[in-house]
């Protein structure tokens, strides 16, 4: 079973996104911020990283940014669930080594 990381400042939204992920099948973690998403990815290792971008504490590029200093994360999807939604932001994650771009509120079929 695929391991996702689920990180949102919003509880509400994580637990829309765990849902919707474990009604799938999969096992999810869950992290309030990018630093507890850091110390989270260190003790387990996960298949795919969702993140938001804006979060408090670290946000979701920076973040993006130090998992791919991490052997174990350089090949990992690592897909921004977000509600920016403009040009350079996307290219700001890409360039931290985001996978790909989902603006919310999401379609559960994406």
């Amino acid at each position: 079973m695929a391991k996702i990381l689920a990180v949102d400042d919003s509880a509400s939204m994580r637990g829309m996104v765990a849902f919707t992920l474990r009604s799938a099948g999969y096992e999810v973690s869950e992290a309030e911020n990018g630093q507890l998403a850091l110390d989270t990815a260190a003790a387990s290792r996960f298949d795919l990283v969702l993140a938001d971008v804006n979060m408090p504490v670290m946000d979701g590029i920076s973040m993006v940014r130090e998992l791919r200093q991490r052997a174990d994360y350089k090949g990992v999807p690592i897909l921004m669930l977000t509600t920016e939604s403009n040009t350079d932001k996307k290219m700001e994650g890409k360039a931290a080594g985001a996978t790909g771009w989902l603006v919310k509120p999401f379609d559960t079929e994406q």
